[in-house]
């Protein structure tokens, strides 16, 4: 029965991408309720295969809709519009994790990540951190796994244990730190996607060269706090050079430019949003790449055997993030429905509050809320429709996206509820509030400061 739940799922999953697809594309539009139906039916069906925490989500959605529907004669139109941003998440989460399968089974890619994480002492924390974006840009959450294991079989080889415990915590934070950079700038992330998205008449061609500035800032102060805080050790270790060379890293250099490359090109040649272009673009290259893994090896029954297996058991197994991703899109849609006669009642006026107070808010809002559990998605979701529009605030909307990338990026340093933190802080076997609030308190509230400086002079001086 179960299997037949997730398989069932799976397709479901399969068939609301394509739907995704045609949309974002604006191609088939009669099909819409179709997707919304599917979306629907997918989310009841992954609801019976998972923990009761993620149920919780899936309760908290169908109690504001009801709430919605007793309070707002328009509530049909915020349920669809919720259920449509619940499909495009899930969407474009299952395009992505094509390449996650895919690099999982590359050689060339392992090596790269062991090269990465063998680099010497004062070398392996920048490597990392530039690496962990290039790892990031490919797979996504993935790319935490891959590294994190390979940084964790790094220390075990050493046997001080007291540059093991070091090396562990700093090669984990530029692991970390430089997954948490490539959020406002890449193609790939949800951030970019989903604030791009809640800010009308923005895309990701726009916020690039600013958030590749922000992405600057984060990876920067990361590297000098662990350059200024170089933990002394009272026997040095002995230097290992690293296996391999620079040259190991070509392969996953030229997947990553020709993927940015076809985002660009497809971005210039279309009116497409990022996710429709990436919804097709990324399990095309995925696709090439297992024909190539397998070019003398049977590569059609080979390729369809794995897509199979992708569809039916692999996708299915991701419920539990699907769920949340999913249900953090739709009740944000929903809940800022709800939120904002409520906040016009207790007469609170945005209008009458000074725009860069706005602004510097927005970056710590989002961090903050991560303490408490609540996902930059539902942040995002939740906040954006909230906000004055730009030309009140005497902005441009790329300056608000910005701003929600900049404390997307800080709540995902620190919030203890966040996959990054809970990775990071499974391979190190502390808590996730340990790694969000100790190991990289200071480094929120210093790039959080500068990056709450850099927003305003984007904002207002740029």
């Amino acid at each position: 029965m179960q299997g037949a739940l997730d398989r069932t799922a799976g397709l479901l999953l399969l068939a609301v991408t394509g739907l995704v697809i045609f949309d974002e594309w604006g191609v088939f539009a009669w099909l819409e309720p179709v997707k919304l139906f599917c979306v629907l039916v997918l989310i009841v069906l992954l609801t019976l295969r998972v923990q009761p925490a993620r149920q919780a989500f899936v309760a908290v959605a169908v109690g504001l809709s009801l709430a919605l529907a007793a309070t707002d004669p328009a509530w049909a139109e915020a349920v669809e519009t919720g259920l449509a941003s619940a499909a495009f998440i899930g969407a474009f989460f299952a395009a992505l994790s094509t390449l996650r399968t895919v690099a999982g089974t590359s050689p060339a890619i392992q090596r790269a990540g062991v090269f990465l994480a063998g680099q010497r002492p004062g070398h392996r924390y920048a490597a990392l951190t530039v690496g962990g974006q290039a790892f990031a840009l490919l797979l996504n959450y993935g790319a935490l796994q891959l590294l994190g294991t390979l940084a964790m079989a790094n220390a075990a080889s050493e046997t001080n244990p007291e540059v093991r415990g070091h090396r562990i915590r700093r090669m984990l934070l530029a692991i970390q730190r430089g997954f948490v950079s490539t959020l406002p700038w890449s193609p790939l992330s949800f951030a970019m996607v989903i604030s791009t998205s809640v800010i009308p008449r923005t895309s990701w061609a726009e916020t690039l060269l600013p958030g590749m500035v922000t992405s600057v800032i984060l990876a920067g102060v990361g590297w000098a706090l662990d350059t200024a805080f170089k933990p002394r050790i009272a026997v040095a270790p002995r230097p290992v050079p690293p296996p391999g060379t620079w040259a190991t890293m070509v392969p996953l250099v030229t997947l990553l430019a020709a993927l940015v490359a076809g985002v660009v090109v497809l971005h210039q040649l279309t009116d497409v949003r990022i996710v429709g272009l990436v919804a097709v673009l990324v399990p095309v290259i995925a696709l090439a790449w297992m024909a190539l893994q397998h070019r003398a090896d049977a590569p059609l029954a080979n390729v369809a055997r794995r897509m199979r297996a992708y569809v039916l058991e692999e996708l299915p197994g991701y419920r539990g993030e699907l769920i949340l991703l999913m249900m953090a899109g739709y009740i944000g849609t929903v809940g800022s429905r709800l939120l904002g006669p409520l906040l016009l009642e207790a007469g609170l006026d945005f209008s009458a509050v000074p725009p860069w107070v706005i602004l510097a808010a927005i970056v710590w809002i989002i961090p903050l809320g991560g303490q408490i559990g609540m996902n930059p998605i539902l942040a995002v979701t939740l906040i954006a429709p909230l906000i004055p529009d730009a030309a009140s605030l005497g902005v441009t909307p790329v300056a608000l996206v910005v701003t929600l990338t900049a404390g997307w990026t800080l709540s995902g340093a620190s919030s203890p509820f966040t996959a990054t933190t809970l990775l990071i802080g499974s391979f190190a076997g502390v808590s996730a509030r340990h790694v969000g609030l100790v190991w990289n308190g200071v480094y929120t509230l210093i790039c959080g400061s500068v990056l709450t400086a850099w927003v305003l002079v984007f904002a207002f001086v740029l």
